[in-house]
């Protein structure tokens, strides 16, 4: 057993939501041509002056009255100096002493599947910086500036996580927040949610804490997960081997999962920070802070503790329907529909929508009976009118084609199966496992699996319990 204790602390960048960027009317479309969509107040250029997205200040305070935490009735914009090619300001607009939201807690499911609390220590709004591109090819670098000012919200933990495992699902909870309020796309492969990891480690009852590294702009849970763990283990190798552990910034690379060094790590005072000249204060009034709380949709904490009250559902299929408002827009209307039993129905949608949702990028909203289309065919299969195996298929030629239930049916019903192949297959694989037919015979019913098996190596695209069903009729008359 280790005798280190890990200590990590999550801040989490989050792309919010709005159609321009927060201090100019510039487009934060994701995809276009390099440096298409950067203004000369994006650029820093001399005579332009911000003004606030209003939008942005909405959805912050959402996101904290959805953490618990505490609206600042003034918030202050202060200027970040540090001088890299993508920040054509040579400074980043943020907030430091006064940000809009501070404190608040989520609760995440820890290793041991018990309930730990984590504090956030703020949440504050800035600008995001360009984007540099490294050639190895030309040996140089490119500079794309659309990213710049592009509006973010930045939530700092407390270092409150012990484990990569924990990093992770709190990570996954901050993201199910912020999809669900609507605030943030979480688009990780686009960089719409993305987080800084300070990683440090002490002896297990030692109160001071470790020096901590800082591995910065991870953009997938698989990689935080992966890259923590390699951070740990060096920390770890390098003291147990008599050497120290620096304070910098170290990248992840995925290609190696190792870690990199960066640059040395930054404390606030070589920020130098100081209030934004060019922006005023933001004054929030307490009766704007309520209307937006009265607005607010159910929580994923409170959607998931109705799924286990009201159906019994387990916490793997509760995390799947919660992982964003529209797939548990869908599972509530299906569930309401439908009159089969509410787990055989979700089982139903995560063996066959949620994975075309995950895998293969179906919107749910797009098609709006597409829930009322679900239940009807999912009533066909427990009929056995149509096979089991067959239902992703089927759903999927209904969302993309729209074609008609009936047609579903006339393609894919049971009927349709060439029942003298199947019967012939049956029979010649019966008289060949004299054997196992005896077992069927003496009460061995669990051999059934065998024979389905057997009929389903040389028949493809046939529901196994239509094939089993065949078989005890053919058995039960020997």
């Amino acid at each position: 057993m280790s005798n280190w204790e890990t200590i990590i602390g999550l801040e989490i960048h989050v792309q919010l939501l709005t159609k321009s960027k927060i201090f100019s009317s510039s487009s934060t479309a994701y995809g276009s041509l390099p440096n298409q969509q950067a203004s000369y107040v994006d650029l820093g250029m001399p005579g332009t002056l911000p003004v606030l997205n209003k939008s942005v200040i909405k959805k912050a305070i959402e996101f904290g009255l959805a953490i618990n935490g505490e609206i600042s009735k003034k918030s202050i914009f202060a200027r970040k100096n540090y001088f890299y090619p993508d920040l054509p300001k040579n400074y980043q607009i943020s907030q430091l002493d006064l940000p809009i939201v501070e404190g608040g807690f989520i609760t995440i499911i820890d290793g041991d599947g018990e309930q730990k609390k984590i504090n956030i220590t703020r949440a504050h709004l800035e600008e995001d910086a360009g984007k540099s591109i490294h050639s190895e090819q030309n040996n140089c670098t490119f500079i794309d500036l659309n990213r710049a000012g592009t509006p973010l919200l930045e939530i700092v933990s407390e270092p409150e996580l012990n484990s990569a495992y924990e990093a992770v699902q709190y990570m996954k909870k901050i993201h199910n927040i912020v999809t669900y309020l609507k605030i943030s796309d979480g688009n990780m492969q686009e960089g719409s949610f993305r987080c800084d990891a300070n990683v440090s480690i002490r002896k297990k009852g030692d109160m001071h804490l470790g020096t901590r590294t800082e591995l910065k702009n991870i953009n997938s849970f698989k990689f935080v997960e992966k890259a923590i763990k390699y951070e740990i283990q060096r920390q770890i190798n390098a003291i147990e081997n008599g050497k120290k552990v620096v304070q910098e910034t170290r990248l992840y690379d995925e290609n190696k999962d190792i870690t990199k060094s960066m640059r040395s790590k930054e404390e606030a005072n070589d920020y130098r920070y100081f209030p934004d000249p060019d922006l005023l204060p933001i004054e929030i009034d307490e009766n704007y802070v309520r209307e937006i709380k009265n607005s607010l949709p159910d929580l994923p904490d409170i959607k998931e503790e109705n799924y286990k009250q009201t159906y019994g559902f387990t916490n793997e299929q509760i995390s799947i329907i919660i992982s964003n408002s529209e797939i548990t827009q869908f599972v509530d209307k299906i569930l309401e529909i439908s009159k089969i039993d509410p787990k055989k129905v979700v089982n139903y949608f995560i063996s066959s929508v949620y994975i075309m949702v995950s895998k293969e990028n179906f919107v749910l909203y797009e098609n709006k009976s597409f829930a009322e289309d679900f239940c009807k065919i999912i009533d066909l299969v427990e009929d056995g009118v149509i096979p089991k195996n067959v239902l992703k298929k089927i759903l999927g030629e209904i969302y993309k084609d729209n074609i008609s239930i009936s047609s579903v049916v006339e393609k894919f019903s049971n009927k349709e199966q060439d029942e003298d192949l199947i019967n012939k297959v049956i029979e010649d694989i019966i008289s060949k496992n004299s054997k196992q037919v005896e077992e069927y015979k003496s009460g061995k019913t669990k051999i059934l699996g065998f024979f389905v098996g057997q009929v389903l190596k040389l028949v493809k695209d046939v529901d196994p319990s239509y094939i089993k069903n065949q078989i005890v009729k053919k058995l039960d008359s020997i």
